[in-house]
């Protein structure tokens, strides 16, 4: 269904919806077990919420494709992500409130670690802390570069921003995306970006001689090249007064791009719930967004992404204590440990509500949501699931 034909009929209700966010969510057996990293962990709050609810699998963007943060949040949030795509560049710059103009570049970046070679050893340089990164971004604050702006975000990230006349995102990346590689040269995709690219390119140079005594954030990688894109509110669309809860900017500043009021917070699952307790009661669509699963997947940590989903757990009582008439548990995409990295898996899904036809599922785990009531279905579909529980969607035709 377009979002057209969802605003015709979406209404207004008292009632509320809570979406619990855990990213990088899914996972892969572990050769020992054969179990992946939530069917590990120990979670008796999901699994008694899966028992009363209903469950499924998602497919974040369609089989065999491997999602970006952006369209798997995106499709969540009822966006079709082959329509709206979003450079990863103006969703971290609008989750630091950096300020944008409508002709300004902007581009996520990531200090790295290189060899003596050049070699790419680690994309994200330790994951430095952020007050590291804000050091480091003084020092690219002075490469006498017109137009260039350097703003730290967290930890690693930091946003570039190009401003002046006549230019365009349409940039390939210079993150190879995996280490072993050298990093790439930003390429024009189309003849009016050729002057963007040698300015960002420049930026890079000089970025890597100002940081040659550096350790370990001696290089930087450039992704995401974008500018302001503008989609239809969330508020207009699904008639919602919508809120998002991150620690982390990017997620906030997709929140943003969605029309959601994006409420910052520290990183720590407990300080994510603890954020919502107190906006609750102002907003009827509420997202909080998990980081560390994803984080621990990336990092090839299987028994930390066990750990994380084990507190996220231990926090489920204070949200289903807010009583919300819907409350649904997913991820953006699978971050398996074994793959170090997002996959093309679907991702586990339940959803709980007065409303819901249970389907007999006992655990929360990729094995039990395969077999639920909901199957295996695109991410695209949970928004119009989530209202339909909450009473919000009118019937479709006479």
């Amino acid at each position: 269904m377009t979002l057209e034909e969802l605003t015709r009929l979406a209404k207004p209700t008292p009632s509320k919806i809570l979406v619990l966010l855990i990213d990088g969510l899914g996972g892969l057996p572990h050769p020992r077990t054969g179990q992946t990293e939530l069917e590990t962990a120990f979670t008796p709050n999901l699994d008694r919420l899966a028992q009363g609810g209903i469950c499924g699998l998602t497919e974040p963007v369609s089989p065999g494709i491997t999602p970006g943060s952006a369209p798997g949040h995106l499709a969540l949030f009822g966006y079709d992500p082959l329509k709206f795509p979003i450079g990863r560049g103006i969703m971290e710059a609008l989750g630091i409130d950096m300020e944008v103009g409508p002709e300004d570049v902007v581009a996520r970046g990531n200090f790295c670690t290189v060899d003596a070679q050049g070699i790419v050893r680690d994309r994200r340089a330790g994951r430095i802390s952020t007050q590291e990164c804000a050091r480091l971004c003084g020092l690219l604050g002075g490469l006498g570069l017109e137009g260039v702006t350097v703003v730290p975000a967290a930890e690693h990230r930091f946003v570039l921003r190009l401003r002046g006349r006549g230019l365009s995102a349409e940039l390939a990346d210079t993150d190879p995306r995996q280490e072993g590689l050298h990093p790439k040269e930003t390429l024009a995709l189309s003849p009016p970006a050729a002057r963007t690219a040698t300015l960002a390119n420049e930026f890079v140079r000089r970025a890597r001689e100002a940081l040659a005594g550096e350790h370990p954030a001696n290089m930087v990688l450039l992704r995401g090249f974008s500018q302001l894109a503008h989609l239809p509110s969330m508020r207009d669309v699904f008639k919602l007064n919508p809120a998002i809860v991150a620690g982390y900017p990017m997620y906030r500043g997709l929140g943003k791009l969605v029309g959601m009021k994006a409420v910052a917070t520290g990183g720590s699952p407990a300080e994510v719930v603890s954020a919502l307790e107190g906006l609750y009661q102002d907003h009827d669509y509420m997202l909080i967004h998990i980081k560390g699963a994803d984080l621990a997947g990336e990092d090839g940590d299987f028994e930390a992404k066990v750990h994380i989903l084990e507190v996220v757990d231990s926090l489920v009582p204070r949200l289903t204590a807010l009583k919300p008439e819907v409350l649904a548990v997913t991820g953006d995409h699978s971050t398996p440990a074994l793959l170090k990295g997002h996959s093309w898996h679907p991702v586990p899904f339940l959803l709980s509500s007065p409303w819901c036809r249970p389907d007999g599922v006992a655990q929360f785990g990729e094995k039990a949501c395969a077999l639920g009531g909901l199957g295996r279905f695109p991410a695209l579909e949970v928004m119009p699931l989530v209202l339909a529980h909450a009473l919000k969607l009118d019937k479709y035709g006479a």
